[in-house]
Protein backbone atom coordinates (compact mmCIF):
# COMPACT_ATOMS: atom_id res chain seq x y z
CA UNK A 1 0.00 0.00 0.00
CA UNK A 2 1.33 3.44 -0.93
CA UNK A 3 1.83 5.74 2.05
CA UNK A 4 0.87 9.40 1.91
CA UNK A 5 3.97 11.32 0.64
CA UNK A 6 3.69 13.93 3.39
CA UNK A 7 3.60 11.23 6.07
CA UNK A 8 6.59 9.52 4.47
CA UNK A 9 8.50 12.81 4.55
CA UNK A 10 7.73 13.34 8.21
CA UNK A 11 8.76 9.79 9.11
CA UNK A 12 12.01 10.30 7.25
CA UNK A 13 12.59 13.50 9.20
CA UNK A 14 12.49 11.37 12.34
CA UNK A 15 14.95 8.88 10.89
CA UNK A 16 12.26 6.22 10.51
CA UNK A 17 12.93 5.41 6.91
CA UNK A 18 15.69 5.96 4.40
CA UNK A 19 18.15 8.80 5.00
CA UNK A 20 16.58 12.07 3.93
CA UNK A 21 17.75 15.47 2.75
CA UNK A 22 16.18 18.64 4.10
CA UNK A 23 13.67 20.42 1.94
CA UNK A 24 15.22 22.81 -0.54
CA UNK A 25 18.77 21.61 0.16
CA UNK A 26 20.96 19.01 -1.44
CA UNK A 27 23.54 17.07 0.54
CA UNK A 28 26.37 19.42 -0.42
CA UNK A 29 24.44 22.54 0.63
CA UNK A 30 23.19 21.19 3.93
CA UNK A 31 26.32 19.35 4.95
CA UNK A 32 24.29 16.84 6.95
CA UNK A 33 21.22 14.66 7.08
CA UNK A 34 18.43 14.25 9.60
CA UNK A 35 19.57 13.93 13.20
CA UNK A 36 17.69 10.74 13.88
CA UNK A 37 18.43 9.29 10.46
CA UNK A 38 22.10 9.51 11.33
CA UNK A 39 21.51 8.16 14.81
CA UNK A 40 18.93 5.46 14.26
CA UNK A 41 18.85 4.50 10.58
CA UNK A 42 15.89 2.41 9.43
CA UNK A 43 13.45 1.52 12.18
CA UNK A 44 11.07 -1.38 12.69
CA UNK A 45 7.50 -1.20 11.31
CA UNK A 46 6.29 -0.92 14.91
CA UNK A 47 8.54 2.08 15.58
CA UNK A 48 7.49 3.70 12.31
CA UNK A 49 3.82 3.29 13.15
CA UNK A 50 4.43 4.70 16.62
CA UNK A 51 6.26 7.72 15.19
CA UNK A 52 3.48 8.26 12.65
CA UNK A 53 1.04 8.56 15.52
CA UNK A 54 3.22 11.28 17.09
CA UNK A 55 3.07 13.30 13.88
CA UNK A 56 -0.72 13.35 14.12
CA UNK A 57 -0.85 14.66 17.69
CA UNK A 58 -2.15 18.06 18.70
CA UNK A 59 -0.43 19.99 21.51
CA UNK A 60 -2.51 18.55 24.33
CA UNK A 61 -2.05 14.95 23.19
CA UNK A 62 1.64 15.49 22.48
CA UNK A 63 2.39 16.86 25.94
CA UNK A 64 0.31 14.14 27.60
CA UNK A 65 2.33 11.51 25.75
CA UNK A 66 5.63 13.15 26.65
CA UNK A 67 4.73 13.20 30.34
CA UNK A 68 3.80 9.52 30.26
CA UNK A 69 6.52 8.40 27.87
CA UNK A 70 8.46 5.18 28.43
CA UNK A 71 10.32 5.01 25.08
CA UNK A 72 13.72 4.77 26.80
CA UNK A 73 15.23 4.15 30.21
CA UNK A 74 15.31 7.83 31.16
CA UNK A 75 11.69 7.52 32.29
CA UNK A 76 12.68 5.27 35.17
CA UNK A 77 14.38 7.88 37.32
CA UNK A 78 12.50 11.03 36.41
CA UNK A 79 10.39 13.17 38.70
CA UNK A 80 8.84 14.98 35.72
CA UNK A 81 9.16 14.82 31.98
CA UNK A 82 9.78 18.30 30.58
CA UNK A 83 7.89 18.89 27.29
CA UNK A 84 8.86 22.55 26.85
CA UNK A 85 7.44 25.97 27.54
CA UNK A 86 6.47 29.09 25.64
CA UNK A 87 4.52 30.56 22.76
CA UNK A 88 3.26 27.81 20.47
CA UNK A 89 3.39 30.18 17.51
CA UNK A 90 6.80 31.61 18.38
CA UNK A 91 9.23 32.95 15.81
CA UNK A 92 12.14 31.83 18.01
CA UNK A 93 12.72 28.22 19.10
CA UNK A 94 15.56 27.58 21.56
CA UNK A 95 16.64 23.94 21.93
CA UNK A 96 18.89 22.69 24.72
CA UNK A 97 20.25 19.29 25.62
CA UNK A 98 17.95 17.92 28.31
CA UNK A 99 16.52 18.68 31.74
CA UNK A 100 18.84 19.00 34.72
CA UNK A 101 18.09 18.36 38.37
CA UNK A 102 16.03 21.51 38.91
CA UNK A 103 14.18 21.12 35.62
CA UNK A 104 13.34 17.52 36.50
CA UNK A 105 12.00 18.69 39.86
CA UNK A 106 9.85 21.49 38.42
CA UNK A 107 8.88 20.11 35.01
CA UNK A 108 10.03 23.22 33.12
CA UNK A 109 13.18 23.72 31.02
CA UNK A 110 15.96 26.11 32.01
CA UNK A 111 14.83 27.08 35.50
CA UNK A 112 18.19 27.02 37.35
CA UNK A 113 21.16 29.39 36.99
CA UNK A 114 21.49 28.48 33.30
CA UNK A 115 17.83 29.40 32.88
CA UNK A 116 18.39 32.78 34.49
CA UNK A 117 21.21 33.43 32.03
CA UNK A 118 19.01 32.32 29.12
CA UNK A 119 16.32 34.75 30.29
CA UNK A 120 18.94 37.51 30.31
CA UNK A 121 19.97 36.55 26.79
CA UNK A 122 16.33 36.75 25.70
CA UNK A 123 15.97 40.19 27.27
CA UNK A 124 19.06 41.39 25.40
CA UNK A 125 17.26 40.41 22.19
CA UNK A 126 14.10 42.22 23.25
CA UNK A 127 12.40 38.91 23.98
CA UNK A 128 10.91 37.25 27.04
CA UNK A 129 10.21 33.69 28.07
CA UNK A 130 6.74 32.76 26.85
CA UNK A 131 6.42 35.68 24.45
CA UNK A 132 7.34 34.89 20.85
CA UNK A 133 9.75 32.25 22.16
CA UNK A 134 9.51 28.53 22.80
CA UNK A 135 12.10 26.60 24.81
CA UNK A 136 12.55 22.84 24.47
CA UNK A 137 15.20 20.15 24.77
CA UNK A 138 16.48 17.30 22.64
CA UNK A 139 15.38 14.80 25.31
CA UNK A 140 12.47 15.39 27.65
CA UNK A 141 13.72 13.47 30.72
CA UNK A 142 16.86 14.06 32.75
CA UNK A 143 19.89 11.95 31.75
CA UNK A 144 21.79 10.99 34.91
CA UNK A 145 25.17 9.25 35.06
CA UNK A 146 26.26 6.54 37.48
CA UNK A 147 27.73 9.30 39.66
CA UNK A 148 24.33 10.97 39.99
CA UNK A 149 25.39 13.95 37.87
CA UNK A 150 23.84 15.21 34.64
CA UNK A 151 25.25 13.66 31.47
CA UNK A 152 24.66 14.03 27.74
CA UNK A 153 21.92 11.77 26.34
CA UNK A 154 22.99 8.68 24.41
CA UNK A 155 22.30 8.24 20.71
CA UNK A 156 19.51 5.77 21.50
CA UNK A 157 17.92 8.21 23.95
CA UNK A 158 18.04 11.00 21.39
CA UNK A 159 16.52 8.77 18.71
CA UNK A 160 13.72 7.67 21.04
CA UNK A 161 12.79 11.23 21.97
CA UNK A 162 13.36 13.06 18.68
CA UNK A 163 9.86 12.40 17.26
CA UNK A 164 8.44 14.64 19.99
CA UNK A 165 10.76 17.52 19.11
CA UNK A 166 10.14 17.02 15.39
CA UNK A 167 6.41 17.32 16.04
CA UNK A 168 6.92 20.42 18.19
CA UNK A 169 8.91 22.04 15.39
CA UNK A 170 6.23 21.06 12.90
CA UNK A 171 3.51 22.62 15.06
CA UNK A 172 5.42 25.81 15.87
CA UNK A 173 7.12 26.39 12.49
CA UNK A 174 9.48 28.98 13.99
CA UNK A 175 11.35 31.48 11.85
CA UNK A 176 14.65 30.48 13.45
CA UNK A 177 15.93 27.65 15.65
CA UNK A 178 18.77 28.34 18.08
CA UNK A 179 20.66 25.21 19.13
CA UNK A 180 22.07 25.75 22.61
CA UNK A 181 25.19 23.66 22.91
CA UNK A 182 26.86 20.84 21.06
CA UNK A 183 24.37 18.07 21.85
CA UNK A 184 21.45 20.11 20.49
CA UNK A 185 23.44 21.14 17.43
CA UNK A 186 24.70 17.72 16.35
CA UNK A 187 21.36 16.07 17.13
CA UNK A 188 19.36 18.52 15.04
CA UNK A 189 21.89 18.55 12.21
CA UNK A 190 22.58 14.83 12.17
CA UNK A 191 26.32 15.25 12.64
CA UNK A 192 28.90 12.97 14.30
CA UNK A 193 29.20 13.32 18.06
CA UNK A 194 32.82 14.46 17.76
CA UNK A 195 31.90 17.50 15.64
CA UNK A 196 33.25 20.60 17.34
CA UNK A 197 30.92 23.39 18.35
CA UNK A 198 33.44 25.92 17.02
CA UNK A 199 33.05 24.48 13.51
CA UNK A 200 29.28 25.05 13.62
CA UNK A 201 29.13 28.57 15.01
CA UNK A 202 28.77 31.73 12.90
CA UNK A 203 27.10 29.78 10.09
CA UNK A 204 23.52 29.43 8.92
CA UNK A 205 22.41 25.81 9.03
CA UNK A 206 18.99 24.31 8.34
CA UNK A 207 16.75 21.76 9.98
CA UNK A 208 13.60 20.65 8.14
CA UNK A 209 13.92 23.69 5.89
CA UNK A 210 14.16 26.13 8.81
CA UNK A 211 17.26 28.25 9.52
CA UNK A 212 19.26 27.09 12.51
CA UNK A 213 21.98 28.94 14.41
CA UNK A 214 24.38 27.23 16.82
CA UNK A 215 25.67 28.84 19.99
CA UNK A 216 26.92 27.90 23.44
CA UNK A 217 24.72 26.36 26.10
CA UNK A 218 24.04 28.82 28.95
CA UNK A 219 25.51 26.33 31.45
CA UNK A 220 28.80 26.47 29.53
CA UNK A 221 28.71 30.27 29.55
CA UNK A 222 28.38 30.23 33.33
CA UNK A 223 31.67 28.33 33.45
CA UNK A 224 33.30 30.33 30.65
CA UNK A 225 31.86 33.86 30.85
CA UNK A 226 34.51 35.19 28.47
CA UNK A 227 32.63 33.42 25.65
CA UNK A 228 29.44 35.41 26.24
CA UNK A 229 30.57 37.89 23.59
CA UNK A 230 30.84 35.07 21.05
CA UNK A 231 27.37 33.87 21.97
CA UNK A 232 26.02 37.38 21.51
CA UNK A 233 27.42 37.41 17.97
CA UNK A 234 25.59 34.14 17.31
CA UNK A 235 22.34 35.59 18.58
CA UNK A 236 22.82 38.70 16.46
CA UNK A 237 23.21 36.43 13.44
CA UNK A 238 19.90 34.80 14.34
CA UNK A 239 18.29 38.22 14.77
CA UNK A 240 19.54 39.28 11.35
CA UNK A 241 17.71 36.33 9.80
CA UNK A 242 14.45 37.42 11.38
CA UNK A 243 14.95 41.04 10.42
CA UNK A 244 15.35 39.91 6.83
CA UNK A 245 11.93 38.24 6.83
Amino acid sequence: MQMDPDKVRKLQQMGLGSVWQRRGLNADESGSVSATAALAGDASPHAAADAASVMGMDWATLEENIRGCDRCGLCQGRAHAVPGVGDRKARWLFVGEGPGRQEDAQGEPFVGPAGMLLDNMLRALGLARGTNTYIANIVKCRPVGADGRDRPPTADEVAACMPYLVRQIDLIRPDVIVALGKTAAVSLLGLPADTSLASLREKIHHHAGLPLIVTYHPAYLLRQPADKAKSWRDLCLAMSLLNGR
